[in-house]
């Protein structure tokens, strides 16, 4: 009995993975050019909104056990400053750079932290497809209308996770909400090589009174032959990052750590995007310690052209070869690694 409630539960996990998506939104009908104008504008306004300074909470509880046996761990509460800035606005594709400022007055560090992008109505998004792989998939024509797609990309500005959905007024809310999506392990599961290796998630935004949240509704999966589709659930995790408005520590920090890289960062994600179409995805090595396996030099390379010992050229070049490199397999795993708060 016990295996029939298993195999019932991963079976209708696997339907919902793949159905949520019409099943919970449904088709947008034509309101109308004026309505569907103001519905975008309206949007972009929203997401705009999360650009500034902020204090910041990341609160993370696992919670329900899927698996006969797993102990949840233990609520893990930590924060600091992040200064999120808009880098791109072309109408229809906003992105939003997020930058940690860490460390004690007069000696400030400023961590290349997560990246979002939204799209309107896009074609298709680069969507994380299982351990070291993201390919494109196409967003259903019958579901793009009013919609906005986030892609949110890691510290390097590889690709993490994506999925879409439509801003919404419910309850006097703001809100968005994502279709099923996977993605890969944060760091702070990562590092401690646990049965799961995925999550199977819903992420949220919703604009609040001194800022905003991300709320992220995370089922972690493993790799379970047995499984209709190859896996199985473990335990239900609920993250709740709040952004709240502050700007009482060294925001020029981030600012300058911003103007003396943007160009260099710039052509890294061009670099990224390029490969994507090329290769028609991305594949490329991850581990636990720093994300992808050229993320640690990457992000060291930014700070090589602050200090004046690397010019952006030259930095440039070797960053699109370390690129191209790791994606063709052919990377070596680098020294450097990252300590960030791996809650995004």
């Amino acid at each position: 009995m016990t295996n029939a409630r298993t195999f019932l539960r991963t079976a209708l996990l696997a339907t919902a993975l793949i159905a949520a998506p019409a099943l919970a939104d449904g088709p947008i009908k034509d309101r109308g050019e004026a309505v569907e104008r103001a519905h975008f504008e309206r949007d972009r306004e929203t997401i705009l909104a999360m650009a500034g300074d902020y204090k910041v909470r990341f609160d993370m509880q696992e919670s329900t056990p899927w698996m006969a046996g797993y102990e949840p761990l233990d609520r893990k509460i930590s924060g600091g400053h992040e200064s999120v800035r808009v880098i791109e606005d072309t109408g229809t594709k906003i992105v939003l750079q997020h930058l940690l400022v860490v460390g004690a007055e007069g000696e400030e560090f400023v961590i290349k932290h997560w990246r979002q992008d939204w799209e309107y109505e896009p074609e298709r998004i680069l969507a994380y497809a299982g351990p070291n792989t993201w390919e494109w998939v196409e967003m259903p024509e019958r579901l793009r209308n009013g919609r906005w797609s986030q892609t949110v990309y890691q510290v390097d500005d590889s690709p993490r996770y994506a999925g879409w959905g439509e801003w919404q007024d419910s309850q006097g809310i703001r809100r968005w909400r994502s279709n099923w999506t996977w993605r890969p392990l944060a760091r702070r599961d990562a590092v401690r090589d646990p049965v799961y290796d995925r999550y199977a998630s819903i992420n949220r935004h919703q604009l609040t009174p001194t800022g905003w949240i991300h709320w992220q509704d995370n089922t972690k999966m493993m790799p379970d032959a047995s499984a209709a589709d190859g896996l199985s659930p473990v335990v239900q995790e609920y993250v709740l990052n709040t952004y709240d408005a502050f700007d009482d520590y060294s925001v020029a920090a981030a600012d300058a750590y911003w103007a003396d890289t943007a160009g260099y960062w710039a052509a890294v994600r061009k670099e990224w995007d390029a490969v994507a179409e090329e290769r028609d995805g991305i594949t490329i090595t991850e581990e636990a310690q720093t994300g992808t396996v050229i993320s640690g030099r990457l992000l060291t390379i930014a700070n090589e052209i602050r200090a004046g010992e690397l010019n952006e050229a030259n930095a440039i070049t070797e960053a699109r070869g370390l690129i191209r490199s790791a994606t063709a397999g052919t990377a070596k795993t680098s020294d450097a690694t990252l300590e960030e708060s791996g809650a995004y």
